[in-house]
Formats: structure tokens, C-alpha cells, sequence
């Protein structure tokens, strides 16, 4: 690692510290709204680009291409399908949360059913996101920084030791941002950020394909569509990892829990100046989403070309970026990825923080807390939390069936049930909370001995089939235990409503344009 390498990473990390401190450093932070929503003051830019930057971590970059070179385009689902389900959160989902005016997703299940279903829901996010989500995160980002600049040998220290040391350096700078920043330093960092990791993304592609063709970018073209042209292919078959039948069905449903009732993903949203601007950014969003295959996926095929004999398929994206990147823009690149780990990091610690202090600490154990005691409070919590995270991150390595692959798995416990009780309660009247609460029992028990049996079964056809079994129970459970009164959803007055006038126009679209991309990538496209 060269002296350019570290003084280029370091001038950038810092330089988006700065610019995030410069821009933010008036705000007040002492409130609820200022601390966990930034004041309720986002725009579109802002909100776009730090769903992006929360979105595209180095978890994708390193789960999504291993699986590529594993096994083919066949799993771009994960990010295309995301059109359409951003489209559906435009419509139908934040004008909902805005007219009620919320800042957790419990808060809409306390308005709608009951403070129950809000505090189990609760429980359940908090635990998914510090045993899962934010150790993967941090694991996934060592794995790459470890690999870019050599930390091992760097520091004479084995694989193992190194991981540690990269986990606790990412999570103590990621912390103080979530910490002491606040939501909005969270989100001017990711979309600062963004900007670099959309141009240093898309450049790996390229200088991947350029060095496959010898030199030539053409060549390299020529050599991935007529060499092994079926890992180009993106619909599949029953037997590829997400079979066609799950497209629109535990694909369209998973996206849909993700970007519209995942709270570390949908709080910036909450925090939009209005619903046009909150629409916009959403959507701007799902038009992104569309670019993710060529940096999420296309370089775990490159890598599949190029090194064929690696064992383990998490190395794929790693390992092309050590061998193609120019070494004057290794600091960059490292920079841009460091910024992305933290941009996931510290906006699910954020989240989490939120969660437990607005919806146990203040209602449980301290209801007559100030704003600015909630605020010290989870201070204290992001800290604890991000500690616990660090601990965890490193043992990721045993995990068996891949990086993404686990993450999906154990997100699967919670993320079927959560999107049909919230869309149930929409379009519902009666429906109790006594209701929610069975049915999401019933799919976290099947759903767990599905998990315990060892199936062959591929889990999205369970998704599928367990997301409509909640929906059933949940109905059928309302007849014997209906709620006491009809649910009418009350305007809070907290944001204008109206709608951006092209939200229905561009919704269509960015759907329209996710079928086309599935058409490219096919033995119709460019696998034929």
C-alpha cells in the first residue's frame, strides 16, 4: 500500500466529515424530531441519495457479485425487482406514514392496532438488526478493506486478528456519526458519499472487462456475452436460486418489506420536508436501483472469468478489485467503500436507537421523559449497541451458506409478516392488534421449523406461500377478535400531503423499464 493509497483515503474520509459537519452543524439536536428525523426538513437529493448509500453497502457489493460468480444474473432480483417496490412506496405506503406523521414504524402498528403490536414489533427490529444486520455489515466491510490495502501483511497479523482490527476502526467512526450526528449528519454522509460510490462502483466493471479482453473494453464485451453465456441469463429456470415462478411474488413482497416497512431504510423518508419531496427521492431512488446489476453482479461474473478456481465466492468481488484497480485510486475507492459501510452502519444504528428509545425506554420505563433526555438516552444506547455489534461482526466467517445468503435467511423471520400486518391494516377497518399478533406468531413458528427441517425447499417458494398463510390468519383471527371501533386514519398536520403530480407517471415507468432489463438479460437479450 502505497503513501498516495492512505493519503488519498484519508483526504477523502475526511473531506465528507467535514462537508457533513459544515452542513449540518446549526441543527438542533436536543429534540425528538431534530435528533431522530433531522428536523423533518429533507429533500429529494438528500432522501435519494442516502436510500441509495444505506441500500448499496459492502454487504451487496460483496454478497450479491459472490453469488454471481456462483451462479449467474439469475440474482439481480435482489436490486431490480426493488424498482417496482419503490414505486409501490411512493403510492401507496409514505403518504399513509406522513399523514399520520410518524417517526418509527411501530408507531403506525400503536395507531392502527394496538401499543402491543408496537413493542413486539419493536423488539423483534432491535434484535434482527443488532445479532444480523449491522455485524454483517461491518463483516462485509472489513472483508473488503482487509483485501484492498493488504491489512494482514500491513500489520503482521493473521486474517482473523485483521478482521477485528478493521470491524472495531469501522464501527467506532460509523458510531459517532449515528451518535452524536444524528439522522440528518447520517444522510448528508450517505449522499456525499453516494456520489462517489455510483462512479467508483461502475468503474470496476470496466476496468474488469478491459483487463478480461486483454486491454480492450470490446473484447472483454465479446468474451462475457459468448463465453458461458448463461451466467448472463437473469430469469433462470425452477432450479436457479430465484426461480422465475418468486419474481413477483417473494421477490416483489421482500422489496417491498425492505423499502417500505424496513425502518433503518424508510426513517429517511419519514424525515421529508413534504410528501412531493418524499415521492421524489423515493422514486429518484427506484430509477438508480437499475444501474445495480452492472456493479452489484456484473463484476462477480467478470471475477467468474477470470479467477474460476476460488473457493470461496465472497472473495469474487475482493479480489478483482485488488487486481485490476490502479494503484492511485486504491485510497479512493477504499475511501468510497469506507464511506458506504458507514453510510449502513450508522443509519441501522441510528434506527435501532430510535426504535428502542421512542417506542420501550420513553413509553415503558420513563414516560414522562424530556426530548432532551430521550436524546442523551439513546446517545448511551447507540453506544452499547455498536459495542455489541463489533463483538459479533468477526464470527460472521463460520457462517455457511454465504454472506447474502444468511442475512436473507434470518431477515425472512420478521420481513413477510411485518409487510402483510402494516398492508392489511391499510385497506382494513376491524382488524385487531389480538390478530396481528397471532399471525405473526403462526409464521415465525412455520417458518421456523422449515429453517430446523434441513428442506431442499428454496425459502422464497416458503415466503410466498407463508406472506399469504399470515394474511389468511390474520383475517379469519379478526372475526373471532375484531377491533373494538373502525380504524380512520387522522391527518397529524406534521408535512404538507400533496402529491408530486408525476409520482403515478414516473411509478409506471421505472416498472416498465425493470420488465426491459429483465428482456436484456435473457436468452431473449444478450444470454441468447
Amino acid at each position: 500500500m502505497n503513501l498516495m493509497a492512505v493519503f488519498s483515503f484519508l483526504f477523502f474520509t475526511a473531506l465528507v466529515a467535514f462537508l457533513s459537519w459544515r452542513i449540518t452543524r446549526n441543527d438542533n439536536l436536543d429534540t425528538q424530531d431534530g435528533y431522530f428525523l433531522g428536523g423533518r426538513s429533507l429533500t429529494a437529493p438528500i432522501i435519494a441519495g442516502s436510500l441509495m448509500l444505506t441500500n448499496l453497502s459492502t454487504e451487496q457489493l460483496v454478497g450479491l457479485n459472490g453469488l454471481g460468480y456462483k451462479y449467474s444474473m439469475n440474482v439481480m432480483a435482489w436490486e431490480v425487482i426493488c424498482g417496482p417496490a419503490l414505486a409501490l412506496m411512493a403510492i401507496v405506503y409514505l403518504p399513509r406514514y406522513l399523514k399520520s406523521g410518524i417517526t418509527t414504524i411501530p408507531d403506525y402498528l400503536e395507531e392502527r392496532f394496538d401499543k402491543t403490536t408496537r413493542q413486539v414489533m419493536t423488539v423483534i427490529f432491535i434484535l434482527s438488526y443488532i445479532l444480523t444486520y449491522l455485524p454483517t455489515v461491518l463483516y462485509s466491510g472489513s472483508l473488503v478493506l482487509n483485501s484492498l490495502f493488504n491489512i494482514p501483511e500491513l500489520l503482521g497479523v493473521t486474517k482473523f486478528q485483521a478482521l477485528w482490527v478493521t470491524v472495531w476502526a469501522v464501527g467506532i467512526v460509523g458510531s459517532i456519526y449515528a451518535i452524536f450526528g444524528g439522522l440528518k449528519a447520517v444522510a448528508v454522509s450517505d449522499s456525499i458519499n453516494g456520489i462517489g460510490l455510483l462512479a467508483g462502483g461502475l468503474l470496476i466493471p470496466v476496468l474488469g472487462l478491459s483487463k478480461l479482453g486483454g486491454g480492450s473494453f470490446g473484447q472483454g464485451i465479446q468474451k462475457l456475452v459468448t463465453e458461458h453465456p448463461e451466467k448472463l441469463d437473469a430469469i433462470g429456470n425452477a432450479s436457479s436460486p430465484i426461480p422465475p415462478s418468486v419474481l413477483m411474488t417473494a421477490m416483489l413482497f421482500n422489496c417491498t418489506f425492505y423499502w417500505a416497512t424496513n425502518q433503518s431504510i424508510i426513517q429517511r423518508t419519514l424525515a421529508a420536508k413534504d410528501l412531493k419531496e418524499g415521492q421524489k427521492g423515493v422514486l429518484a431512488a427506484g430509477f438508480l436501483k437499475l444501474l445495480g446489476p452492472l456493479f452489484l453482479v456484473v463484476p462477480g461474473i467478470i471475477a467468474f472469468h477470470m479467477y474460476p478456481n476460488l473457493t470461496n465466492p465472497d472473495a469474487a468481488y475482493p479480489t478483482l478489485v485488488q487486481d485490476i484497480l490502479p494503484r492511485p485510486l486504491v485510497g479512493f475507492f477504499g475511501a468510497v467503500l469506507f464511506g458506504a459501510i458507514l453510510s449502513s452502519f450508522n443509519s441501522a444504528l441510528n434506527s435501532t436507537v430510535t426504535l428502542f428509545s421512542l417506542n420501550i425506554y420513553r413509553p415503558v420505563f420513563k414516560q414522562d421523559a424530556t426530548d432532551l433526555e430521550l436524546v442523551q438516552f439513546g446517545k448511551k444506547l447507540g453506544t452499547i449497541l455498536a459495542i455489541i455489534s463489533m463483538t459479533l461482526a468477526p464470527f460472521i466467517i463460520f457462517a455457511k451458506d454465504g454472506l447474502y445468503g444468511f442475512l436473507q435467511q434470518m431477515n425472512g423471520f420478521f420481513s413477510m409478516p411485518l409487510l402483510m400486518i402494516v398492508t392489511i391494516g391499510f385497506f382494513t377497518k376491524r382488524t385487531s392488534g389480538r390478530a396481528a399478533r397471532i399471525a405473526l406468531v403462526t409464521y415465525m413458528v412455520l417458518y421456523g421449523s422449515y429453517m430446523a427441517s434441513g428442506s431442499s425447499i428454496n425459502y422464497l417458494h416458503i415466503w410466498t406461500v407463508l406472506f399469504l398463510v399470515t394474511g389468511v390468519v390474520m383475517l379469519v383471527a379478526s372475526k373471532f377478535y375484531p377491533r373494538e371501533t373502525d380504524y380512520i386514519q387522522v391527518d397529524s398536520g406534521q408535512v404538507e400531503l400533496t402529491p408530486w403530480k408525476y409520482a403515478k407517471v414516473a411509478s409506471i415507468t421505472v416498472t416498465v423499464l425493470t420488465f426491459a432489463v429483465y428482456l436484456f438479460f435473457s436468452k431473449w437479450g444478450i444470454a441468447g
